[in-house]
């Protein structure tokens, strides 16, 4: 069934606090969504940000992030009193994340709110720890060891604790056990936010898609309590790590430097992290994107000590026998697969016996000098559409930029001479809305026709990355009429099918003035 939705990551909306969070701001914007016709929030991942902020390398897989938790909430709770929250600086830009300031702010703050909430424990929060003790308890001891150790990596604390002494472990837990259980604390709260934000969207008839990068950072909970699981030497140090091989963009390629996965034992117990995996983020999610998908066929490795991605090489992955062996353990799994990147035959070959449906984004459709699958007229229906994703520009950045030939290809296939840069955002839009594709996701900064100082992330640098935020006036009246007309257009709200615009109606869609 066609439908549409946007794409904007929690942290990107409105708050007086720093930075979005799941309170009052969050379902102001799902009733934009549900106001615009749209079935689908993507957001990107919520888990906790480590070092260079990015959602893509995380403490844990399966924690939330307490910047996400809204304070607003907490002062209803008596946990915080207003005055303390407006008493932290949170920042000069409101349209800016400042994650030092938000690091320095939001955990002291949020300590006064542990003082509160440990005189009179919520009677379901020891039933949440127990049910959540698989990685509740790895993850609370591993965040209280780091701060004990002023926030260095796990593998450079001292032996006992690095390699996990059961002796040492239990020593741990008793000297610590009050920062534990502030730890425990914040995954109370953010769930229990997050829960109740969920069940408001799906209310409203809509899904949220969220995102699963598909490898772990290395200083997180998931490789220290797992080293089985991940491609170590005997000192726990990574013997290659992932990225991706130079190519025209970049001539020494991508360090990422996750540790990668041991397949092989993998295998041999049935896939059990990825099952816990999926499974924890097919309840958080209505429908899970996998980042990177390309890595299950077969993945670059990269030499631990290397400083670029120069020498690495490619390696079988497991391929189709994981997620069998996922569907014969979860059942039917509803996921969307990141299809983008160097795609052999036997990349293609496995999104296509996964069934699972892959990206199309319109910003790779337009080079003039040889064809591509990205243009709308090549989509099959079994796949989303994006004008552009978290890792692109903005549709106006990328448009102002574009080379002469590609713009010039770009204006014949929209069938125009001429456009303004705000004319050729809602063109590619409907381009993009108008696709054979059975969803289309739009990135919101695109719906605002903003330029390239509202980009989430540019791959492989640090610095200035996931900072961009929504202005509460940004999205007005007459911009969730002009999306909903355009959705009930091209039939993309599945009760309003029926109905069609008229013709003066659908003439006057694309024509906002630069």
């Amino acid at each position: 069934m066609r439908s549409s939705g946007v794409l904007m990551h929690i942290s990107s909306l409105p708050s007086p606090y720093g930075i979005g969070t799941m309170g009052k701001e969050a379902r102001k914007f799902v009733d934009f969504l549900d106001k615009s016709g749209q079935k689908y929030w993507q957001i990107l991942p919520i888990c906790p940000t480590s070092y260079g902020d990015s959602p893509y390398q995380s403490f844990s897989s399966f924690a939330g992030n307490p910047y996400f938790i809204d304070l607003e909430i907490l002062c209803r709770e008596k946990l915080l009193k207003k005055a303390e929250c407006e008493s932290f600086p949170w920042g000069s830009n409101p349209h800016y994340v400042d994650y030092g300031v938000m690091y320095n702010s939001r955990y002291a703050l949020l300590k006064k709110a542990y003082v509160r909430f440990m005189k009179k424990q919520p009677e379901d929060f020891a039933s949440f720890c127990e049910k959540e003790a698989e990685w509740l308890e790895d993850y609370a001891l591993f965040m209280a060891l780091k701060d004990a150790h002023g926030g260095i990596a796990w593998f450079e604390w001292e032996k006992e604790l690095k390699t996990r002494e059961q002796k040492a472990l239990s020593e741990a837990k008793e000297t610590y056990a009050d920062d534990i259980l502030f730890y425990k604390m914040l995954q109370y709260l953010f769930f229990k936010q997050w829960w109740a934000l969920k069940e408001y969207v799906n209310e409203k008839g809509i899904e949220i898609i969220g995102d699963v990068p598909i490898y772990v950072a290395g200083d997180s909970a998931d490789v220290w309590a797992n080293p089985a699981q991940f491609y170590l030497d005997e000192n726990l140090d990574p013997i290659d790590v992932a990225g991706c091989p130079p190519d025209a963009f970049s001539a020494d390629g991508q360090l990422w430097g996750n540790p990668l996965f041991r397949w092989d034992e993998m295998k041999k117990d049935g896939y059990s992290w990825w099952t816990k995996r999926i499974k924890a983020m097919s309840k958080l999610y209505d429908i899970v994107r996998i980042d990177h998908f390309r890595g299950f066929d077969s993945y670059y490795a990269i030499p631990g000590t290397d400083d670029t991605a120069r020498n690495g090489e490619w390696r079988e992955g497991p391929g189709m026998d994981l997620f069998h062996t996922l569907e014969k353990k979860l059942g039917k799994l509803n996921i969307i697969v990141e299809d983008l990147g160097f795609l052999t035959p036997s990349v293609l070959k496995l999104v296509k016996d996964s069934g699972f449906p892959g990206m199309k984004v319109v910003q790779f459709a337009f080079d003039s000098r040889e064809p591509s699958n990205y243009l709308p007229h090549n989509y099959d229906k079994n796949c989303v559409v994006y004008t552009g994703t978290h890792d692109n520009e903005t549709l106006a950045g990328w448009y102002r930029e574009l080379k002469k030939e590609d713009k010039k290809f770009a204006l014949r296939y929209m069938g125009r001479k001429k456009l303004s840069v705000n004319e050729a955002v809602w063109e590619i839009i409907r381009l993009a809305q108008s696709s054979v594709a059975d969803t289309c996701i739009i990135p919101i900064q695109d719906y605002l026709c903003l330029g390239n100082e509202a980009r989430i992330n540019h791959p492989s640098t640090l610095g200035g990355n996931w900072i961009w935020r929504l202005h509460r006036d940004e999205i007005s009246k007459k911009l969730v009429k002009k999306i909903r007309r355009m959705t009930e257009l091209y039939c993309r709200i599945p009760e309003k099918t029926e109905m069609l615009l008229k013709a003066e109606d659908a003439e006057d869609l694309g024509e906002e003035k630069k």
